[in-house]
């Protein structure tokens, strides 16, 4: 049987263990699954390009020059919210497609775009060039979704929602550099966006007179980008006060 010193040294190692299970669960969610620094901001190039009514597959066809800038904070080593501001050009032309459009009429349009929209991204590992014990690592692919507007310019102006999603890498090239390559596209809810001047009898707007719906004669835009950022905002580590 125990005696009473024995009762209660195994009383103190029971409230040592708890202590430390405490200490590790808050250091480990506080310290080691966040990145060393909260936000980062940057820029982006690279080339946009139109899929609708002339162009249903090609994601690379008739592109033009996009680019723009980029804020992410980083929430954890895994998920990140990123917000972006992109503005580009996009075109396209009946005779570049195989697509035969209704009375052998042939078309094409060329307008400026700008983007405005928010996504969560998802990093498949754990993205960070620091406590490598955890198993982060400096570089990783990735997954996003969100939402946003598009607005673009001509006779006939349009503006709409968009769903963004796509996929990317990203690695740092220094503590606080990242540099990352992403494609993405842009879910349209509108079938005008190839549709620079409606004043004509005759237009990209449903021009097989089939009238729109969600999955059908919408248009969309594809956004191949390279970017470059750079991180700020170190987390506060409550242990030591930093």
């Amino acid at each position: 049987m125990y005696g009473e010193g024995n009762l209660i040294n195994l009383l103190r190692i029971n409230k040592l263990i708890t202590l430390l299970t405490i200490s590790l669960t808050f250091f480990f969610s506080t310290k080691i699954y966040s990145q060393e620094y909260k936000y980062e901001i940057g820029g982006a190039i690279g080339t946009s390009s139109y899929m609708g009514d002339i162009n249903k597959t090609n994601l690379f066809l008739n592109p033009g020059l996009s680019g723009g800038a980029l804020f992410r904070y980083n929430m954890t080593f895994n998920w990140s919210i990123k917000l972006n501001l992109m503005a580009g050009n996009v075109s396209g032309s009946s005779i570049d497609t195989r697509y035969k459009l209704p009375f052998e009429k042939e078309t094409n349009f060329s307008r400026n775009f700008a983007d405005l929209g928010a996504q969560i991204e998802f990093n498949f590992l754990p993205y960070s060039d620091k406590y490598t014990y955890t198993g982060t690592r400096p570089y990783t692919p990735y997954v996003f979704a969100g939402t946003g507007v598009t607005y673009a310019d001509g006779n006939s102006k349009f503006i709409g929602l968009n769903i963004p999603f796509g996929v990317g890498v990203k690695y740092k090239l220094k503590n606080r550099l990242n540099i990352g390559l992403e494609l993405s596209l842009r879910k349209l809810f509108n079938d005008d966006f190839d549709v620079t001047d409606k004043e004509t009898d005759w237009s990209l707007d449903s021009p097989y007179g089939i009238n729109s719906s969600t999955l059908k004669n919408r248009d969309w835009y594809s956004l191949t980008m390279l970017f470059l950022t750079w991180e700020f905002n170190p987390r506060v580590d409550p242990c030591h006060g930093m």
